[in-house]
């Protein structure tokens, strides 16, 4: 049975005070016997105070982007290896801000996952269409153009402890999910889509749905059968509803 995977992408918010209050009531709150991976991923300022205050719990420590190029003159960049010195075992790669406001192309989205787990990273591949790709009925083909690319330079090892996360591009932050139905259907697409390389690792991998998951829509979106945990943004921010969250995926998975 796949091990499901909650991760919270804090985004650009957040201070010192501020995680340190979070932290503290997640891990005081924490559900027993937890079997599902948690994972957090602060801005990258905040990632080594982070691993400090997380040290010896079920919490796992996670980056929000990597660059492709493991070392140079790239300023104000980070990169792999740095996140991984830093306690980080999981990054986040070609979430749609990323795409949309900087441009990242699929192959860059790839170069990056290939450095990720080339220094023992464990990349979440996000994938996902926005509105009007939906609305033509495109969705399949974005999601198929954005994992191919990947797959095609970095094959499907990445997949053995990484994930994917399908992200609908006109359900994050508008308070506008996908069905489970709908979650599902390009969920299933995906694992059909890595099976026809390598089935074993297809049966495998963990397809994480991120698109304002809360904590009233959780547990129906994680009941879906090929749907193994959440991306979360701001949901992630509160601890309530965070633990709420993880606890329906610990339920489901």
């Amino acid at each position: 049975m796949r091990r499901p995977i909650v991760a919270g992408n804090w985004k650009m918010h957040g201070s010192r005070a501020e995680n340190a209050e979070l932290i503290e009531n997640l891990l005081s709150h924490c559900p027993e016997n937890l079997r599902a991976a948690c994972v957090v991923c602060p801005p990258f300022v905040y990632l080594q105070e982070a691993a400090r205050l997380l040290r010896g719990s079920p919490f796992l420590l996670g980056g929000q982007d990597v660059c492709a190029e493991s070392h140079g003159a790239f300023t104000g960049e980070v990169s792999a290896s740095m996140l991984k010195d830093v306690g980080c075992e999981y990054v986040i790669a070609g979430h749609s801000e990323r795409r949309l406001l900087y441009r990242e192309s699929d192959q860059l989205v790839a170069r990056k996952v290939h450095a990720a787990h080339g220094k023992g990273l464990q990349p979440i591949l996000c994938v996902g269409e926005q509105l009007a790709d939906r609305d033509a009925g495109r969705t399949h083909d974005v999601v198929a153009r954005q994992l191919d690319a990947v797959l095609e330079l970095c094959g499907t090892a990445f997949l053995e402890q990484g994930a994917v996360a399908y992200e609908p591009v006109w359900a994050i932050g508008t308070g506008r999910n996908a069905t489970p139905e709908q979650a599902q259907d390009v969920h299933a697409f995906i694992r059909t889509r890595i099976a026809a390389r390598d089935a074993r690792i297809a049966a495998a991998t963990r397809i994480l749905y991120g698109g304002s998951v809360k904590a009233g829509n959780a547990a129906e979106l994680f009941a879906m059968a090929d749907v193994d945990g959440g991306l979360i943004g701001g949901a992630s921010l509160k601890a309530d509803e965070f633990l709420t969250i993880l606890a329906a995926a610990d339920k489901c998975g």
